[in-house]
């Protein structure tokens, strides 16, 4: 759709774009070479301009429909550098909503990258004390294999945030000591070990031992 391009012919930041929508308008001149003779007779009796040009817009591709998060636009006269023959250079970022699927690979900051194994009814999932279900269930073995313990530093402060209802940075290299975690642990009013007890979601009765619940930064690998 048109109606989404700005004056210079770019789709704007935030539109719904679907599969064939124009992302960046653009027409090239045609060659005298790549017209037929019945072109080429035409624009001599006519001398039509219309004809001179094709339509080599950049358009979205099949299943690439989404919404544009970002849009960049690098040209020679900025000091931007580009390839030879290239005057000006756009870049379009889309983004798509995608649900979790059996498969996908996740991960979160600490190189604790793992495969969906299994995706679970929510009334089946192990739940807290006050019913909250949790949304994912990490096997233990990450834990010692990486020797990555910053990613249960992070689901216990991550827990402790959530509880007192604030916002904390851990700058790498400058994060946030131990004494630091386990203090806001106590702060937040949590145990010692900041494990809870967690129930089976499909009997409703608890574990044999309590485990790390808490709140950490996952994301979806492509």
């Amino acid at each position: 759709a048109l109606k989404n391009l700005d004056a210079d012919g770019i789709i704007r930041i935030g539109a719904e774009v679907k599969d064939g929508d124009i992302l960046v308008g653009k027409v090239t001149p045609k060659g005298l070479t790549e017209q037929s003779p019945e072109e080429r007779l035409l624009h001599a009796i006519f001398g039509e301009k219309a004809r001179e040009v094709r339509d080599t817009s950049l358009r979205v591709p099949h299943g690439g429909g989404g919404i544009v998060r970002d849009v960049r636009v690098f040209t020679r006269a900025a000091g931007d550098e580009l390839a030879p023959g290239v005057n000006k250079l756009v870049r379009v970022y889309i983004v798509q909503k995608r649900k979790i699927n059996e498969g996908d690979k996740m991960a979160g900051r600490h190189g604790n990258k793992g495969v969906v194994s299994r995706i679970m009814p929510e009334e089946d999932m192990p739940f807290l004390p006050d019913g909250t279900p949790v949304d994912i269930m990490l096997n233990p073995l990450g834990v010692p294999s990486r020797m990555n313990i910053g990613q249960v530093l992070e689901l216990h402060l991550g827990m402790a945030a959530r509880e007192l209802g604030i916002y904390i940075a851990t700058p790498v290299f400058d994060g946030a000591q131990d004494e630091d975690v386990w203090g806001t642990v106590a702060e937040a009013g949590m145990a010692r070990d900041a494990k809870t007890i967690l129930y089976d979601g499909r009997t409703g009765e608890p574990f044999d031992n309590r485990v790390s619940v808490g709140v950490m930064y996952m994301i979806k690998l492509a």
